[in-house]
């Protein structure tokens, strides 16, 4: 089985570029393919596994210092593809099924410059070194960044109510966090995952983030009438509580909601103080993967 590597107690985008080469060549039945770019030109990468007539859609690390969420991901479809070669089971599911009957598209790094930032702070040659600077108030220790490397909150660009949380925010330029962005997907992360998005007509999607052990299910009263349900059998297999939020905005599953008006989840994994320690990953794998499998399998 290829294992998850974090590298220095840290998984950054080279961790996962390297995991995802390993997956598609030891398993051929996973494809990967390329969606888009980062404002610093980094391939923003997705991994395809399963061939069923379902179709759904997994994201991590939107925001940057919830780095932790990619590797959460990389292990599950690492699970799933050793699971479908052995014929085996997958949280109790039986792998094969699961494979022949949904098509699961995962993104596991949204922001790759946001979590090499957080990771390890300015790379020689970064052309926004000062603007940085400038926005992290001269500190080069960036492991509290969640915004990409213009300073815009990536959950905060989709066009739901996009007016809406800029006026909630009261940002007024780009930032640490929270700053939805100069107008509704201006940054070409956000503007990546929306192309997928509409090219592939997902019937469900779920982005993790951490923390909090919560799942986050409704916008607006657009969700269909079984999201409820569904968030509760998600909270059933992992003991995460299911939430009906109000008052935000322009996330991505909140425009996703909005446009298709199917079930869309924001998934917030682990306790405590972001980043979450890699320390806890198993702890925290131990409920997420549950979650994961079950997403999959409300969704045949």
């Amino acid at each position: 089985m290829v294992m998850v590597s974090f590298v220095n107690g840290q998984y950054g985008y080279c961790e996962m570029v390297a995991d995802c080469d390993k997956l598609i060549r030891t398993y051929p039945f996973i494809r990967g393919y390329v969606i888009g770019h980062s404002v610093l030109g980094k391939p923003i990468l997705a991994i395809k596994c399963g061939e069923g007539a379902r179709r759904i859609h997994m994201n991590g690390s939107f925001h940057a210092n919830e780095w932790i969420t990619t590797p959460l991901l990389m292990r599950f479809a690492e699970e799933w593809a050793g699971a479908c070669v052995g014929d085996g089971n997958l949280f109790g599911e039986q792998a094969c099924q699961l494979y022949r009957e949904t098509e699961v598209w995962f993104v596991p790094m949204v922001n790759p410059d946001g979590v090499q930032l957080s990771l390890e702070g300015i790379e020689p040659g970064n052309p926004y070194r000062e603007q940085l600077l400038a926005m992290n108030r001269g500190s080069e220790q960036f492991d509290q960044w969640k915004a990409n490397i213009r300073g815009v909150d990536l959950n905060d660009q989709f066009p739901a109510h996009w007016e809406e949380e800029r006026l909630r925010r009261g940002m007024e330029g780009p930032g640490p966090r929270d700053f939805p962005g100069p107008f509704p997907l201006s940054e070409p992360e956000a503007q990546a995952l929306a192309r997928l998005t509409l090219s592939l007509q997902f019937d469900s999607v779920l982005a993790l983030h951490t923390q909090g052990e919560e799942i986050y299910w409704n916008y607006r009263e657009y969700e269909p009438e079984h999201a409820e349900s569904q968030a509760d059998r998600l909270g059933g297999v992992s003991g995460y509580k299911p939430v009906k939020l109000t008052g935000s905005d322009a996330g991505y599953k909140d425009w996703f909601i909005q446009r298709f008006r199917k079930p869309g989840f924001t998934v917030e994994a682990g306790l405590g103080v972001n980043p979450l320690p890699p320390g806890e990953f198993n702890d925290i794998y131990a409920r997420i993967g549950p979650l994961l499998s079950e997403f999959v399998r409300i969704q045949r």
